[in-house]
């Protein structure tokens, strides 16, 4: 499968970005959705992955309640919506699939699929 994220944009605090994540060569129902997300100088990070079952959605704590995933497989898109930014969020964001969503799922050997990653910049 061939993932491509888009919608990133330097934003100011407090503003919202839309992250679609489209896929190709195959069907996401048959994959798990991770977000990930890489700050300057620091590791890549999971930020929130989705399954196919309803209310399979996981977030780290320092999205939740911020950030929004959610999965439209008639488009064979997943999305990441990203409401109240805040400068701590500025990175490049990475769509990937895999087979699990979880806590002990949202780590990079566990995603097989990356997309090519997207720069969200939050600066007033």
């Amino acid at each position: 499968v061939q993932l491509q994220a888009s919608g990133g944009g330097s934003v100011q605090p407090g503003d919202s970005l839309r992250l679609p994540c489209v896929a190709s060569g195959a069907t996401l129902d048959a994959y798990a959705i991770g977000w990930f997300r890489q700050a300057p100088g620091k590791e890549r990070e999971g930020v929130s992955c989705i399954w196919n079952v309803k209310g399979s959605e996981y977030y780290v704590d320092s999205v939740k309640g911020r950030f929004t995933i959610d999965k439209d497989n008639a488009k064979n898109t997943a999305y990441l919506q990203l409401n109240s930014l805040k400068p701590d969020d500025t990175a490049v964001y990475y769509c990937a699939a895999g087979m699990w969503c979880g806590s002990q799922y949202l780590t990079l050997h566990n995603y097989d699929y990356w997309g090519q990653g997207t720069q969200v910049t939050v600066s007033s």
